[in-house]
């Protein structure tokens, strides 16, 4: 089975706790259902989201995304063929992003977009790094 690392960015609409709960539950499940695992760092100006898995299940569930009204200005950062997952553990890890992630302004002048494809993964990696081991889905 070939695997891919998908990563992309968005802006969201309407952000709040509900409906960032919407958005996990939703991606959780789908992601358990289609072999999808991942990590999706939010905060009110961006979504910054990794899936990683079968290709057809990440090209489709990015498909899902880009139709998904919650998020607006999606743009895919990198797609690559990947070996190995990085959050192999997690259905969809979710995290507020940290002050190591870029400014508000940064991303207003298209940080995400300039990054290189080393740049982004960093960014996972060290999410990675830091998160406990996961107890449950």
């Amino acid at each position: 089975m070939t695997m891919i690392q998908l990563v992309y960015a968005s802006r969201p609409f309407g952000f709040d706790e509900s409906i960032l709960r919407g958005i996990l539950l939703n991606a959780r499940t789908c992601n358990v259902r289609d072999g999808i695992t991942g990590a999706l760092i939010c905060r009110s100006d961006l979504y910054l989201q990794m899936l990683e898995g079968p290709t057809d299940k990440v090209d489709a569930a990015y498909t899902r995304i880009e139709r998904d009204d919650r998020h607006m200005q999606i743009r895919r950062l990198m797609r690559s063929p990947i070996t190995s997952r990085i959050f192999g553990d997690w259905a969809m890890r979710s995290d507020p992003a940290h002050s190591w992630m870029w400014s508000r302004e940064q991303v207003e002048d298209g940080a995400a977009e300039k990054a290189q494809d080393e740049d982004v993964l960093a960014v996972f990696s060290r999410l990675r790094q830091e998160a406990p081991v996961p107890t449950g889905p």
